[in-house]
């Protein structure tokens, strides 16, 4: 049974009514960006006034990028013919005739939130910011916020879902940081909800990670929790929490001294084979610590470069191999996942 975002085990194609990051926020400045997105080029930019734009990356008459074009303004000039359109994508002047009001280009919905501007790529009147993912803790002076540079990952968005809906993966993985040999067999708990998926599970009495264990306010064995959850489409909200041994346990107070990351992880598809990746991390200490948060993004960016060689390598792998694939429990999680946003794609026509 093939693994493939093109098969019935998978989702074939993109949710299109729904949030996606396009890029950083700083990143998008006055100068013309061109990104492909959900096999889709859009120019980004920011307007006079601030506000980001993201319209067509085609000229209508010979689809020449807009971004090979220059601004004048908040009007884009296609560099071939001259075909000037303004924020909204309509066509505002043509040389050689007059305005082309009918010859104009798409326009995408934007909104900025938590340091990232999100693109809408489908019905633009079903565009709501406020289904974009809720952080509560966003803004948080108790909180610390460490962010890491945009991944490019050269597979399909689906097996970079399979990885974070995947805690079993950290022990051969990330033997050296998140994993070690005591989150092998641990039995994960699988739970579905209109959102998404979730895949948990308490680790108990065990010797801490090594990434975290230099960052605990207390000595010895501990009890972890690992939250992987999955949001639709391809958004990730990864826990992670540490309390003394004999503390953990789910319906349990959540100790003093515990130890809180959430990972916030959001999966941009570019094309059928490659990703974006934008993620950064909250945690309940050192909220003002510079040299923290900058351990933090070297060392998460360590762990996901070693995704990143796997993940690469399984795409190349699903291409290639001409045997079918085996599913194990652990994908549970995953084969919900993909499941449902198959049959929310297909209802979308």
């Amino acid at each position: 049974m093939s693994r493939g975002g093109s098969s019935g085990h998978g989702a074939e194609g993109w949710l299109r009514n729904a949030w996606y990051v396009a890029d950083w926020a700083d990143a998008i400045t006055d100068a013309l960006t061109s990104l492909e997105i959900l096999g889709e080029r859009v120019v980004l930019f920011r307007a006079e006034d601030g506000q980001p734009v993201a319209l067509e990356d085609a000229c209508p008459h010979r689809k020449l990028p807009l971004s090979m074009g220059r601004r004048e303004g908040d009007t884009l000039v296609c560099g071939y013919h001259g075909l000037a359109f303004d924020r909204s994508g309509t066509c505002v002047a043509a040389p050689t005739q007059t305005a082309l009001p009918k010859a104009c280009v798409r326009s995408y919905p934007l909104a900025e939130r938590y340091g990232l501007v999100w693109i809408w790529m489908g019905d633009p009147t079903k565009a709501d910011p406020a289904t974009i993912v809720d952080i509560p803790q966003w803004g948080s002076p108790d909180w610390g916020y460490n962010r890491g540079p945009m991944m490019q990952v050269d597979c399909h968005y689906l097996y970079v879902v399979d990885n974070l809906l995947d805690p079993t993966h950290v022990t051969w993985v990330h033997p050296g940081s998140f994993g070690d040999a005591s989150c092998a067999a641990v039995p994960i708990e699988t739970l579905s909800a209109p959102d998404g998926v979730t895949a948990a599970r308490w680790l108990m009495d065990t010797a801490p990670a090594p990434f975290y264990a230099k960052f605990l306010k207390f000595t010895g064995h501990a009890d972890r929790y690992q939250h992987y959850e999955m949001r639709y489409p391809s958004n990730a909200v990864i826990k992670a929490v540490f309390v003394p041994a004999g503390s953990g346990g789910h319906d349990t107070p959540l100790h003093p001294d515990a130890f809180c990351m959430d990972s916030f992880n959001f999966l941009t598809p570019v094309s059928a084979r490659q990703t974006r990746y934008f993620w950064f991390q909250l945690r309940n200490f050192a909220p003002d610590d510079a040299a923290v948060s900058e351990e933090f993004t070297a060392d998460v960016k360590h762990a996901f470069e070693e995704d990143r060689v796997i993940l690469n390598a399984v795409q190349i792998g699903m291409e290639t191999s001409p045997t079918p694939t085996i599913d194990l429990k652990n994908d549970l999680a995953s084969f919900r996942f993909r499941q449902t946003l198959a049959r929310m794609i297909a209802a979308e026509g």
